[in-house]
Parts: C-alpha cells; sequence; structure tokens
C-alpha cells in the first residue's frame, strides 16, 4: 500500500513538473523533422584552435559553450502561409517572460532579435531569431554555463580565427544550392 501511494505522488510531481508553455526549445523538439525546416546541432569541436594561443577572457568564453541547435525554416514561394505562421509562433514564444530582449534590428517582414534565458551575468542561453521573407528564417539557441554579453562577443572573436569544423555544417549545403 506505502509503494503505491508513493508511486501515485511521484507520478503527480512529474506531471505537475511538466509544462505546457511554450517554449523554444519545445519549438525545436516539434519541428526539426518537418517539411521546409532544417536542423542543425553543432558541438563545441566545431572549433579547432590552440586553446594555449587564446586569452584568458577568450578561453573562459569558450569553456562557457556547451553547444549551439539551430532551425531553419526555407523559404520557397509556395509556403508563404506556413512561413507566416511560424514566424509569428517564434515571435510569441519570444515575447513571453522567460525570454529577456538583448536587441532587435529592422521590423516587420524581415529583421532580427537577439534575446537570451538567465540573468545578465548567468545567462543559460542565448537565442538569436533572423527573418526574411524570401530566404525564410533562423532560430540559434546558443547554450553555455555562466554566459554573459562579453562571452559571446569574445567567440565572435574565436570564430574569425578558429579552423572551423565544416563537415558539421553539410546540412546546410542543401540550402546554398
Amino acid at each position: 500500500m506505502k509503494i503505491t501511494i508513493f508511486t501515485a505522488v511521484l507520478f503527480s510531481l512529474l506531471l505537475l513538473s511538466c509544462s505546457n508553455e511554450p517554449s523554444i526549445q519545445k519549438y525545436f523538439v516539434e519541428n526539426s523533422g518537418k517539411k521546409d525546416f532544417i536542423a542543425l546541432d553543432i558541438s563545441p569541436s566545431i572549433i579547432n584552435i590552440d586553446k594555449s594561443k587564446l586569452t584568458p577572457e577568450q578561453q573562459t568564453a569558450l569553456n562557457s559553450f556547451e553547444k549551439m541547435n539551430v532551425l531553419i525554416f526555407k523559404s520557397n514561394g509556395k509556403n508563404e502561409t506556413q512561413y507566416q505562421s511560424e514566424t509569428q509562433k517564434v515571435g510569441d514564444i519570444l515575447k513571453d517572460e522567460t525570454y529577456q530582449e538583448l536587441m532587435k534590428i529592422g521590423s516587420g517582414k524581415d529583421g532580427a532579435s537577439v534575446s537570451f534565458v538567465g540573468d545578465e551575468n548567468d545567462i543559460d542561453e542565448f537565442i538569436f531569431f533572423a527573418k526574411n521573407q524570401d530566404n525564410g528564417f533562423a532560430v540559434v539557441r546558443i547554450l553555455g554555463n555562466d554566459m554573459n554579453p562579453n562571452n559571446i562577443m569574445n567567440m565572435i572573436g574565436i570564430l574569425q580565427i578558429a579552423n572551423v569544423d565544416m563537415e558539421q555544417l553539410k546540412p546546410l549545403q542543401g540550402l546554398l544550392k
């Protein structure tokens, strides 16, 4: 009898902890296998660089980076309604209080935004959302530990001097054709 009550309580707690709220992570999971979408997970191993040549700030930035998830919707002229619907969904998710907008560029049908989850000194993820009605849109999640805006700027600098492992980017070749 005690095991049954314990199991019921445990099951109830599991159900309560599952959130039905939309999130960027759920959006990735729901759409990664769908037609017109390309999903890509990029690990830190994409960055081939001699770590001994990095500044302490660059090393901290590199160590804070865990992985990057990319989801791309390719617009083709025949899926305009779907494009509008999907960009609206992403926009609505990013309006949730979980996501703090850092920057917004452009407006209307073309533009980009940068948001983050966490607080300014301990960011769990950065979300880049860029859209162009003619080409489609991309949502990029950068996940890490103890990230901050300076780490992202340092990561950009690292990427500019690194030998990037292009094998991890092969799924994007279809977009370039």
